[in-house]
């Protein structure tokens, strides 16, 4: 999943060991995260997007994904 997480970090000038401080996981989650190699639950994400004070969506960009979504790959969509 494509996010900008990075650049929110970097306006509110966190490091990512800071801002795993904030929300409750490692520096590498963080890192993970932003390189897209982890995706976030639903519950990490809406804790990162409080501490930006915007929502999911603003950093989170569902709609740039590549990767299918569970239920598309249930119902078989391509």
């Amino acid at each position: 999943m494509k996010n900008r997480l990075k650049e929110f970090r970097e306006i509110f000038k966190l490091t990512q060991e800071q801002l795993g401080e904030l929300v409750g996981v490692s520096r590498q989650a963080i890192n993970s995260i932003e390189t897209e190699k982890f995706e976030p639950s639903i519950w990490l994400a809406y804790d990162i997007s409080k501490v930006f004070n915007c929502s999911i969506e603003d950093i989170f960009l569902f709609e740039d994904s590549e990767r299918k979504s569970r239920s598309q790959q249930s119902r078989g969509v391509i």
